[in-house]
């Protein structure tokens, strides 16, 4: 069998098997035989292949949100390091990127000796605390400026902190907040290096990937319904504006991807804003009409269709909503690239 068969019976195996059950630890194997068989070295973006890197996280999304949920953490980690680092050697084992930086939770340097540090303080958010081997977080040095730190997590001075995730959706995916005390770690590039990247937006188009991925697993359900003798106009109608929706957003994802190979150096933050933008609205759109056509049966009886219902829209709360439009809107009328021109 073929590397991409090999890949496409794993990710078909994922999706009829829930990893509900004992998730960390399936959740860790499964990280590992994707690892060991080569298929985290994605194009990194930006040179010439960041739509097949798209098309493999979307893959992985359409079999499992929560795998895909530390699957691009790992692979994002890799593309910081060979962009910030493209001389250096990655340890081996898996890699997750822990950015969120809220008001209560933040890590910061209280020692070096070189590039060399120690860390104190809390983390959130941090996806796969539980079962990932190493990770590039955030953090704040001396000078309140942000600085990117890999830590190895098998630290006893790691401390893992169970807060009780509440959510159904995304519940697998073992994220924690997670304590340093005096934990060890060594600086990747300079302080602001990790923001002022052009890869930090490059990356942000993986995650509306990873959106798109999902949507397109459950829509493909209703296609499906619509073959049956049984079906009626309104789940056609249904389909109609499910396709619309992703044909668009399709269409963004190319031309994104595109655009960033074009100008790999350059900041790709307004073009990726519209994309994740345009892609949570066909998103959105996809969840209401597929469930209005299929009603309660798939929710009830399908295990994948319903673990990706219940995830996706809290992994799509990953955009910020308005916030989110309210800054794409204020670079949209500070700039003088006008995306509106056929």
């Amino acid at each position: 069998m073929s590397r991409s068969g090999t890949f496409d019976r794993l990710l078909g195996h994922i999706a009829c098997h829930p990893v509900s059950r004992e998730p960390g630890r399936a959740l860790h194997q499964l990280m590992q035989e994707l690892i060991g068989g080569g298929f985290t070295a994605l194009p990194i973006p930006g040179r010439g292949r960041t739509l097949e890197r798209w098309r493999t996280l979307a893959q992985v999304a359409g079999s499992d949100l929560a795998l895909v949920k530390l699957f691009e953490g790992h692979t994002d980690a890799l593309a910081i390091m060979s962009e910030i680092e493209p001389d250096g050697a990655t340890a081996n084992g898996s890699w997750g990127v822990w950015a969120a930086e809220p008001p209560f939770a933040r890590v910061r340097i209280i020692d070096r000796q070189g590039e060399q540090v120690h860390l104190q303080g809390r983390k959130a958010w941090c996806s796969g605390a539980a079962v990932l081997d190493w990770a590039l977080l955030t953090t704040w040095d001396e000078q309140q400026r942000v600085q990117l730190v890999a830590v190895d997590l098998k630290q006893p001075t790691v401390k893992l902190i169970d807060d009780g995730w509440q959510a159904v959706g995304m519940g697998s995916t073992a994220s924690l907040d997670v304590e340093f005390e005096c934990v060890r770690g060594r600086c990747v590039g300079l302080p602001g290096q990790y923001l002022d990247r052009p890869g930090f937006w490059q990356g942000g188009g993986g995650i509306a990937a990873c959106w798109y991925g999902a949507a397109c697993a459950l829509a493909g359900y209703l296609r499906e319904h619509c073959t049956k003798p049984y079906h009626d106009a309104h789940a056609e109608a249904h389909l109609g504006a499910v396709d619309a929706a992703l044909c668009a957003a399709a269409a963004t994802l190319r031309e994104t991807a595109t655009w960033i190979d074009n100008h790999p150096r350059a900041s790709a933050q307004l073009p990726v804003r519209r994309l994740r933008a345009q892609v949570e609205v066909a998103v959105n759109a996809v969840l209401e009409h597929v469930g209005r056509a299929l009603g309660a049966t798939p929710f009830c009886r399908n295990s994948h269709f319903a673990r990706l219902a219940a995830d996706l829209p809290v992994f799509l709360r990953q955009s910020h909503a308005e916030k989110d439009l309210a800054a794409l809107g204020k670079q949209v009328a500070d700039s003088a690239d006008d995306g509106w021109v056929l």
